[in-house]
């Protein structure tokens, strides 16, 4: 039986990973930075919380680190830890730059140091590319991080390479462009907009209220972007991979197509605040996903009325 070790296990990516490896057989350990506080939910809601090993850990404490590896002895290492909201990069940015880089130099290092053989799996973020000026970003596309979040993605980015390069152990990043699903907290703006939307048609509010919507984005279904995730870990040789659609949608079409589910014109109730918008943002983003299709045999399938209909009809 194979074993994997989820860090970040409680998010979004992790519940799902979660259930697609213990689906494929595997015996699967978390991290959290507080179990006796945290609820799980996603995991609960996924009925896999009594079927995952949990321990808490502080991925910037090597200590813990060398800790929970001695205890789950994984052969694979996903790192989906860190925080992973870019608006609130913008208020936290010490705290957004140390909790993703840190954690992940401090796991390759702890597999360095230990001399083991695992495969690490990092979580990176289209945002890392910045504006493309409309152009899909491909693997070779330059980085040009536009937010505190995007600034740590891109480090961490590059501590992976360096540890795969310099001391030969298998570490790859999987850059993913937007992916939704029910387990996305309200932060989000795909959420935000769902769980208003589903008050509005209740009668339980008035009014949808958003900073940019002429945002253009590439939005995939969550569940499918974790099985990227694991096939890049089946490969002999670690590479980089980008995880999109290939298909780029303004954020109007995504509100408009919402509103259409109850039959309602989103104009009647969206409101554009600028307390809402961004230092800065990125106009225009979306992956060019021919590589992870080409090697990995890997395609995203879920279309984004399709992604909408599933949020909305959640529990």
């Amino acid at each position: 039986m194979k074993k994997a070790l989820i860090c970040g296990i409680s998010g979004q990516d992790g519940a799902y990973l979660s259930k697609f490896l213990l689906e494929k057989g595997y015996e699967v350990f978390g991290t959290s930075r507080d179990v006796e506080n945290s609820t799980f939910s996603n995991l609960h809601r996924l009925g896999i919380y009594d079927k995952v090993k949990i321990f808490s850990a502080s991925l910037n404490d090597f200590r813990s680190i060398i800790y929970i590896l001695k205890i789950s002895n994984p052969n694979e290492i996903y790192n989906l830890s860190g925080q992973s909201s870019v608006g609130l990069s913008f208020l936290q940015p010490v705290e957004t730059f140390s909790s993703i880089t840190i954690g992940t130099i401090n796991l390759l290092e702890a597999i360095r140091i230990l001399n083991l053989d695992i495969k690490f799996y990092n979580a990176s973020s289209c945002e890392c590319f910045g504006d493309t000026k409309g152009h899909p970003a491909d693997e070779n596309t330059p980085f040009s991080p536009r937010s505190p979040y995007a600034v740590a993605k891109s480090a961490a980015y590059w501590y992976v390479a360096n540890y795969r390069e310099s001391y030969n152990i298998f570490a790859c990043s999987g850059l993913l462009f937007n992916h939704e699903s029910s387990l996305r907290p309200e932060r989000f703006v795909t959420q935000k907009i769902i769980t208003t939307l589903k008050k509005i048609a209740k009668g339980e509010k008035k009014k949808l209220e958003l900073g940019n919507i002429n945002i253009q984005r590439d939005w995939g279904w969550a569940p499918e972007y974790v099985t990227a995730m694991y096939l890049m870990l089946q490969k002999e040789r670690a590479d980089d991979y980008i995880i999109a659609t290939g298909v780029k949608h303004s954020l109007i079409d995504f509100i408009s197509l919402a509103f259409s589910y109850y039959n309602l014109d989103y104009k009647d109730y969206l409101i554009v605040r600028d307390e809402f918008k961004r230092p800065t943002d990125i106009e225009i983003s979306y992956g060019n996903p021919s590589k992870a299709q080409k090697e990995l045999k890997w395609e995203a399938k879920t279309t984004l009325e399709e992604i909408i209909i599933k949020m909305i009809e959640a529990n």
